[in-house]
C-alpha cells in the first residue's frame, strides 16, 4: 500500500460522502427497466439501455453489464479486482484485427443517491451499441477494446487495477466516456503535453471534421482539467495517450469552460447554477428523462467512424 493508493482511497471516501449529503433528501423513486422487458422490444434504443442501469445499486449495475453482454452474444473477458480500497469487476469486449488497439471506456458505477443515468449509464449504453455494431462490421486495421470498468467513483479503482494486469502492448490510445447524454457538441479533454499532438487526437479531430463538425463550435479540444477526472488517467500514468470524452450543449461552452477550468474560483456561484450537463452531475436528478437521445446517437456515430478511420 503506497501513499498514492491511500490518496485515492481518501478521495473516493470524500467523493461518496459528499454525494450522500447532497442526495440525502428523498426523491421520487426510479424504476429501472428489466433486461427481459428490454429484449422483448422490437427496437432497442440507446435510452432504454440507459434505463437498464439507472436507479440500481452498483452491485446490480455491475451484474447487469455481464447479463446484457451474455444475452446479446457479445464475447467478453472478466477482470476482477480486490484491494483495501474496494472490490468489483470490469468487463472487456474486443473486436477487430491488427496489432494496434484503441480502448474505449465507460464505467458502470454511480455515486450514492444518484440514479446515475448520465454519469455514467449513458456511456455504458453507447459502448454496448458500439460493440454490437462493430461485431457486425469490425475494423480491419485495428482492434477496438470496449472496457466497462467498476470503481471509477472511488478514484478510478477498476481502471487502476486493470492496467496492472492487462495486456497493453500495442495500445495506441484511450478514450474514457463521461456525461455523454446531454448536448450537441463533443469535447475531448485532458489534451495536454506530452500527448497533445498524439495521433489519436489528430485522428479524432479529422474524423469529426469529416462528419461536418467544426472546431470550437461543434467539437472542442480542451487541456488538462484540474479537478474532474476519469478512468483514462490510469492509462496516462502508464505512458499511453489517454483522454476524456464528453458531450455538452454548444450554448453552454463558455460557462462550462469557466466551470471546469476554474472550479474553486466559481465554487459559490456554481452551487446556485451549474451549467449543463453538470446540473445533474452526482445528484438525485441524474435520471434518464433528462437525457437527449441525439447526444447518445452522435457520440455513437462519432466513435464508430473513429474506429473505422484508424
Amino acid at each position: 500500500m503506497g501513499l498514492r493508493e491511500v490518496g485515492f482511497y481518501l478521495r473516493g471516501r470524500v467523493n461518496n460522502g459528499v454525494a450522500r449529503l447532497l442526495n440525502a433528501r428523498r426523491a421520487a423513486p426510479v424504476v429501472p427497466l428489466s433486461l427481459e422487458d428490454l429484449l422483448r422490444q422490437p427496437r432497442l434504443s440507446l435510452l432504454d439501455r440507459v434505463r437498464l442501469f439507472e436507479g440500481r445499486d452498483n452491485a446490480e449495475r455491475q451484474a447487469m453489464v455481464a447479463r446484457y453482454l451474455a444475452a446479446r452474444d457479445l464475447p467478453f473477458a472478466r477482470h476482477l479486482y480486490a484491494t483495501f480500497e474496494g472490490s468489483g469487476e470490469s468487463f472487456a469486449v474486443e473486436v477487430g484485427a491488427g496489432e494496434a488497439t484503441l480502448i474505449l471506456i465507460g464505467h458502470h458505477d454511480a455515486v450514492p443517491g444518484s440514479p446515475g443515468a448520465n454519469d455514467n449509464a449513458s456511456a455504458v449504453a453507447i459502448l454496448m451499441v458500439l460493440a454490437e455494431r462493430l461485431l457486425q462490421d469490425p475494423p480491419r486495421r485495428i482492434r477496438a477494446r470496449l472496457l466497462f470498468t467498476g470503481g471509477e467513483e472511488v478514484g478510478y479503482l477498476g481502471a487502476r487495477c486493470y492496467v496492472k494486469t492487462a495486456a497493453l502492448d500495442g495500445v495506441v490510445g484511450v478514450l474514457s466516456l463521461e456525461l455523454c447524454g446531454i448536448g450537441d457538441a463533443l469535447v475531448v479533454w485532458d489534451v495536454a503535453e506530452p500527448f497533445d499532438q498524439a495521433p489519436l487526437v489528430q485522428a479524432f479531430a479529422g474524423t469529426l471534421e469529416g462528419l461536418g463538425y467544426r472546431r470550437d463550435e461543434s467539437y472542442h479540444l480542451v487541456g488538462r482539467i484540474p479537478v474532474f477526472g476519469s478512468d483514462h488517467r490510469a492509462f496516462w500514468e502508464k505512458g499511453i495517450p489517454a483522454f476524456g470524452l464528453t458531450v455538452v450543449p454548444r450554448a453552454e461552452a463558455e460557462p462550462l469552460r469557466q466551470f471546469v477550468l476554474n472550479p474553486w474560483r466559481g465554487a459559490f456561484r456554481q452551487l446556485v447554477r451549474r451549467p449543463p450537463p453538470f446540473h445533474t452531475y452526482h445528484t438525485a436528478g441524474d435520471r434518464s428523462e433528462t437525457l437527449q437521445p441525439g447526444a447518445l446517437e452522435l457520440t455513437t456515430e462519432a466513435l464508430f467512424a473513429l474506429v473505422h478511420s484508424l
